[in-house]
């Protein structure tokens, strides 16, 4: 708990092998007036590794807390001992250990937040071969999307289907969100169904105009080359989104589309002080919609699942065992994700 009585955000450790031990200690070291009022949910142990990885010039203590209702001392990284890693995790290697500690952290902090304990949760990156090879529970979600909407879903009460969610990735220049996440191109592909497309633009308006005070203009891509081209290239502009772009505007969405995939982000960036066309993209599918972001900078993005009943957002990107151990990782993508969940949960 902070200081002024403000509800706590907390950052879930990630993945023990990968960078996210790393970059939520740099950013303590080097950012620590942005993380006033954050709680690090994770392993006490693993966490004073990565301090020390990071040192420059000396590594940050570890404070470990014992509840919510602690107060962390200054120049510290704060830590709730969440997850149990009671033999050595190797860097950058996938281990089913640091997966099920990393779905543990996850957990707790998802019900604390649901539970009104805390403002909002950042999630450090996972891997998802690690939550597979757990095993058990662990093993069904391919991804932090699917866990929390399967702890929000049973938070409310409600079945998982009931509570539908989706990814959005966002930075200063662009927004996409996505129709479909963690599945195969042909499934997802198999996913863009009118029911589907209409209920991401009801979801996409919903988030966006609490965030932006006012109903969004949404731009929809489409899923074929040049928009289908009238049907030359691929029917399902004619016969399944067109109708739920339509069917959403009758609901009084500002929607736009579909357009030709490879033109509509252009059109929707911000660059040079000037807003883009659309507020937001909304894509058929993961790669159509990621990519276009990711290139514009990685260490600015946030992902951020709308449709929960909690604010969770997280860096746009993974695990990197490659430079795991290193000290390399940037922190940007974290500092940006916990600036997006402040505005988020104010």
């Amino acid at each position: 708990m902070t200081t002024s009585g403000q509800l706590p955000i907390l950052i879930t450790m990630g993945d023990a092998a990968g960078i996210g031990p790393e970059i939520i200690a740099k950013a303590y070291q080097h950012h620590a007036a942005e993380l006033v009022g954050c709680v690090v949910v994770g392993d006490v142990a693993t966490m004073r590794r990565a301090a020390a990885v990071v040192a420059a010039p000396v590594a940050l203590p570890v404070a470990q807390l014992d509840s919510l209702n602690d107060v962390a001392p200054p120049h510290c990284i704060p830590v709730l001992q969440k997850c149990e890693l009671l033999t050595h995790i190797s860097i950058g290697s996938v281990s089913a250990l640091a997966g099920q500690a990393a779905a543990d952290c996850i957990v707790w902090a998802a019900q604390s937040v649901l539970s009104g304990q805390a403002a909002a949760m950042v999630t450090a990156p996972i891997h998802k071969e690690a939550l597979a090879a757990a095993g058990g529970w662990a093993a069904q979600f391919p991804g932090h999307t699917e866990m929390l909407q399967f702890e929000a879903a049973k938070f409310l009460g409600q079945e998982v289907a009931k509570l539908p969610v989706r990814m959005m990735l966002a930075n200063d220049e662009l927004k996409t969100v996505l129709v479909s996440i963690h599945m195969s191109l042909k499934h997802a592909i198999e996913a863009v169904t009118f029911d589907n497309v209409l209920q991401t633009l009801r979801i996409t308006h919903t988030a966006l105009s609490k965030s932006l005070g006012r109903a969004p203009h949404i731009g929809v891509a489409g899923l074929n080359p040049h928009a289908g081209e009238g049907g030359l290239f691929g029917h399902e502009e004619q016969t399944i989104i067109a109708p739920a772009i339509a069917a959403a505007k009758a609901e009084g969405l500002n929607v736009s589309g579909p357009f030709a995939p490879d033109t509509v982000f252009m059109r929707a960036r911000a660059k040079n002080g000037q807003s883009g066309e659309f507020d937001v993209v909304v894509a058929m599918h993961h790669d159509q919609g990621l990519i276009p972001v990711k290139y514009l900078g990685v260490e600015q993005g946030v992902n951020v699942t709308l449709g929960l009943p909690l604010v969770r957002t997280s860096p746009d990107h993974g695990t990197a065992f490659d430079i795991a151990g290193t000290g390399k990782a940037d922190p940007a993508s974290l500092l940006a994700a916990i600036r997006m969940a402040r505005r988020l949960s104010a």
